[in-house]
């Protein structure tokens, strides 16, 4: 059985979004890997923003290692996926089934928003017996892995009793209680991204004025065949409108739902590709129904910081960056040291929300995935 792993942490250094415990995360986790889970050094990927040595993590190399992780992968192997950072989420199109209402998106640290069915899309490639295992710390992480089974979330209404004499968590949890008492002050800050600030720093980007509702063509402009495939689905579809327009296929002259600033940028990109659009990044037919067909077990496991409409803490001890930390992410790493990582990924999700709430944070992580992963071993 092989186990390969991807680990992304993004602090955005020097920018409005900027948060301090994303990277710190990353190293822990390597650390649990590799001494408690067995995982070779050469098998992790790591893509950090603070370390020019390492790949960033950009949205087209996050897809990369994704895509790589999940070509390689045989079945039996364990696949195991970390991710530290910003959350975003922006409303569903009007046609979109999304079972939330939102896109949730992780933010890379380019701004190239990898989405909810992004991420549905990876877990699909999966080989039959070969399970992928998601650790997402970031805000509206609930719903990352696009119609995953709710195992525990605000639907479940479980609060997680989970018996504390099972790995000795009294000892933890008093020590993590003095170690806050002893600590003047820690700094939290929420691993959210508003759309807002989203749109301020892409204007940074491109110098352009770019407005918030508009957010999907933006991010076309700017990656191009670089962008998430939902946003490239999402402008051809719009494209192939105006080309019926054009053509005389549709007594309108107007495409519901988009606003003129950005039917006059579709119509200049229309100009420009020609025939070209639904040839390049299009969906078809055959690739949309392999999208939708799933296995009854789906192998994708999504163990999320929060719920999709809760933010995730960053918290910075008395403004020791160097110790700073993902509080889901600290949490998880101290259940899985404590337990020598015999733990269900149930018990893990359960411990971590008791661990949360006795430590003053209001997020509640969750479970998704199968009913046969519930109580299976976390990681492997």
């Amino acid at each position: 059985m092989g186990k390969r792993a991807v680990l992304i942490g993004c602090n955005y250094p020097g920018t409005k979004a900027e948060l301090r415990g994303c990277v710190n995360d990353v190293w822990n986790m390597k650390k649990c890997l590799i001494n408690i889970y067995g995982f070779s050094e050469r098998d992790i990927v790591l893509l950090i923003d603070t370390h020019h040595s390492y790949t960033q993590p950009t949205g087209k190399n996050i897809r990369l290692a994704l895509s790589k992780l999940v070509r390689s992968a045989k079945p039996r192997d364990a696949l195991f996926v970390h991710y530290s950072g910003h959350g975003t989420r922006l409303p569903a199109e009007s046609d979109d089934e999304d079972n939330t209402g939102y896109d949730e998106c992780i933010v890379p640290t380019d701004m190239n928003l990898i989405t909810d069915d992004d991420f549905r899309q990876l877990v699909d490639k999966v080989p039959r017996g070969c399970n992928i295992t998601i650790v997402s710390d970031c805000c509206h992480s609930g719903g990352l892995i696009e119609a995953a089974k709710e195992q525990i979330g605000d639907s479940t209404n479980e609060e997680g009793y989970v018996s504390t004499s099972l790995f000795h968590f009294k000892n933890f949890l008093h020590r993590s209680m003095h170690q806050e008492q002893q600590e003047e002050e820690t700094t939290v800050k929420n691993r959210s991204l508003p759309p807002s600030t989203l749109s301020d720093i892409l204007q940074q980007k491109t110098g352009n004025d770019i407005e918030t509702g508009n957010l999907r063509r933006t991010l076309f402009h700017i990656f191009g065949e670089d962008a998430s495939p939902k946003v490239k689905k999402f402008s051809n579809l719009v494209m192939n409108k105006l080309q019926h327009v054009k053509s005389g296929e549709s007594g309108g002259h107007r495409i519901e739902g988009v606003s003129d600033l950005a039917q006059k940028f579709f119509e200049q990109k229309l100009n420009y590709d020609g025939d070209e659009v639904g040839k390049r990044g299009g969906i078809r037919k055959e690739e949309h129904a392999a999208s939708i067909k799933r296995n009854v077990l789906d192998c994708g496991i999504l163990l999320s910081g929060c719920q999709s409409d809760q933010t995730s803490a960053d918290a910075c001890p008395a403004g020791n960056s160097g110790s700073a930390y993902g509080a889901f992410s600290n949490v998880i790493r101290a259940i899985i040291e404590e337990s020598e990582g015999a733990v269900t990924n149930r018990e893990l999700v359960l411990k971590a929300r008791m661990i949360l709430k006795k430590q003053g944070f209001s997020q509640k992580p969750g479970l998704y995935c199968s009913d046969s992963n519930v109580n299976a071993p976390f990681v492997c």
